[in-house]
């Protein structure tokens, strides 16, 4: 059975799932969670206060948190765990109410890159953030109203020999019964704006994707499986969450560095956006900070020097039915604690210093660590561990909760690993490197 610690925080992190159907959410119930743990929402608009505190931004879908301990000097520096708020899914487009035949439809796009089979036959909902004319937005979430039916066996014989999906034909969900010229889905999501009257008719954009709406579920033989949407890659921004709220009601040492959350938007289609990872977030972030501690720009250019970041994204578990598609001599297991993740072609920004770092990490704090590497006919994806490290410079190390069913609507994890990512993040946040 799972300690009482990763019982916690696994019940937990199924609870924070649940308040994150959309990045938006994601940012939002951080954002709640960091208010209710003492820190102070900022204004990027405003000037900041210099000095130590507990602070949060939030920038459309993403949050950048970070404690600043009473001995931060000008050359401090800044221990970030980088992680990301968005999951593979589809996004509503515009015009979105569509259907034939009797049937109402929504339009959507594919974003990121989801196991499309895994969304069919799905209660599903639609989740984010409506923008109205006059600039102001409102988070929505409708529950239960979508569903991607998959053809029935008796018209597609041949199904169990290869199911083949085309995006723009068979991805369009059905949410009701009549004719598009009488129906607006627009209405459906103003109607689940909580705590607002939203009239439709002035709505003037919109952010909204699809989430599975099945509640996440610990399972197995001894308890030790945890089944949700959006692991990859919420189950860092929790670990990352926690940790830092945990870190924060400890007095630093001497030495403690800055410690930063950055909890970006758009990993899944690159991060290139202003809240991605491609993007000046994390920069105008740390640049403010050091100017608040009255840092030169050469004094601020020792502190990134003296700077580490971990890039946490999930990763992937040796799958029993597949292992021919793993590296041989590296099989990564469920509850066999986080990954650190290697790549030679900097798919990953983990190098020697950084392996040595996590490994003194993980000892201190008592967790183990598995190495992942992709067999090399198999080529990994990537992580916001390189863009950081090369837009700042700063050491960086690529590790992660262990997956299967990764971009899946309903992935899988072991219940100890996300409490071990969060045990070794606290020790992080709390330790210079």
């Amino acid at each position: 059975m799972p300690s009482p610690s990763a019982a916690d925080h696994i019940q937990d992190l199924g609870a924070y799932v649940s308040a994150s159907p959309s990045s938006f959410h994601a940012a939002h119930e951080a954002a709640r969670r960091l208010e209710a743990a003492g820190f102070t929402g900022l204004d990027e608009l405003e000037p900041w206060d210099g000095g130590a505190g507990r602070f949060y931004i939030v920038r459309d879908g993403a949050l950048i948190a970070w404690v600043v301990p009473e001995n931060a000097g000008r050359t401090t520096g800044f221990n970030i765990l980088g992680a990301h708020t968005d999951s593979p899914s589809f996004k509503l487009k515009p015009k979105p109410t569509t259907g034939a035949h009797g049937w109402l439809q929504a339009g959507v796009e594919v974003y990121g890159g989801p196991l499309l089979n895994s969304w069919l036959d799905r209660e599903l909902l639609l989740a984010g953030r409506l923008v109205m004319l006059d600039g102001t937005q409102h988070l929505t979430a409708t529950g239960p109203l979508l569903r991607f039916p998959q053809l029935a066996i008796h018209l597609d014989r041949n199904v169990n020999d290869g199911l083949t999906l085309d995006k723009q034909r068979h991805m369009n969900p059905v949410w009701g019964l009549g004719n598009p010229a009488d129906s607006d889905l627009l209405s459906v999501l103003a109607s689940h704006v909580p705590d607002a009257a939203v009239d439709p008719a002035l709505i003037g954009g919109y952010d909204v994707v699809i989430a599975d709406t099945q509640a996440p579920a610990v399972f197995g033989a001894n308890g030790e499986f945890f089944a949700s949407g959006r692991l990859d890659n919420l189950s860092a921004t929790h670990a990352g969450l926690a940790a830092l709220i945990a870190a924060s009601s400890v007095s630093g040492g001497a030495d403690a560095p800055i410690a930063v959350l950055a909890a970006f938007d758009h990993e899944e289609i690159g991060s290139n956006s202003r809240s991605g990872a491609c993007g000046p977030i994390l920069e105008d972030v740390l640049v403010r900070i050091s100017d608040g501690l009255g840092a030169t720009v050469s004094e601020r250019r020792r502190a990134l020097a003296a700077s580490f970041c971990v890039s946490a994204d999930a990763g992937h578990a040796v799958h029993p039915n597949y292992a021919e598609r793993h590296d041989p001599a590296n099989h990564p297991v469920l509850n066999g604690g986080p990954l650190l993740k290697i790549n030679a072609n900097q798919r990953y920004a983990t190098d020697a210093t950084g392996a040595a770092f996590w490994a003194r990490l993980s000892a201190e704090a008592n967790v183990p660590y598995q190495e992942f590497v992709s067999n090399n006919g198999v080529p990994c994806g990537s992580t916001i561990g390189p863009l950081t490290a090369t837009r700042l410079g700063i050491r960086t190390v690529d590790v992660g909760v262990p997956l299967l069913s990764m971009h899946s609507a309903r992935e899988l994890c072991g219940v100890q690993d996300p409490a071990f990512l969060a045990k070794v993040a606290e020790l992080f946040f709390r330790t210079g490197a």
